[in-house]
């Protein structure tokens, strides 16, 4: 019983180092985020850049109505216009937030921090082989 109940505590430790690692926290923040900012854009997509291309082209139902007849079904490739220029929309906002945003940042990071060589630790055996590698040399 005793194993069990350690076991259950075991778990449940490992799952809160896990859950609440920085990283993960900091994750959850930016998925929340970003799907707060995709019903942004979807809306602005919906309710104005794309009535707005419908109001340039002729139609009635502006985008909505935009559609293809094949065989008697109609293929509404209006609402696919609708969701590419959402689509490209999210990854232009998302190109200039990481790569180019964060790129600068880190950028100017490395910039302000001197690059320090990195000295190669040696480790004990090695030290005595270099040792005896240089009596063999005399």
């Amino acid at each position: 019983m005793k194993a069990a109940t350690d076991k259950a505590k075991s778990l449940v430790n490992e799952f809160k180092a896990f859950a609440f690692k920085g990283n993960v926290v900091d994750l959850a923040v930016g998925v929340i985020i970003g799907g707060a900012f995709g019903k942004i854009v979807d809306s602005l997509v919906k309710n104005v850049i794309m009535p707005f291309i419908g109001c340039l082209l002729p139609g009635e139902q502006g985008y909505l109505g935009w559609k293809v007849a094949l065989n008697g079904k109609d293929i509404p490739y209006g609402l696919f216009l609708g969701e590419v220029v959402n689509f490209l929309i999210v990854a232009a906002a998302l190109f200039l937030f990481i790569v180019k945003f964060l790129g600068w940042v880190m950028k100017s990071r490395a910039a302000e921090t001197p690059a320090v060589p990195v000295v190669p630790q040696i480790t004990k055996d090695q030290e005595l082989l270099t040792e005896i590698r240089d009596l063999l040399k005399r």
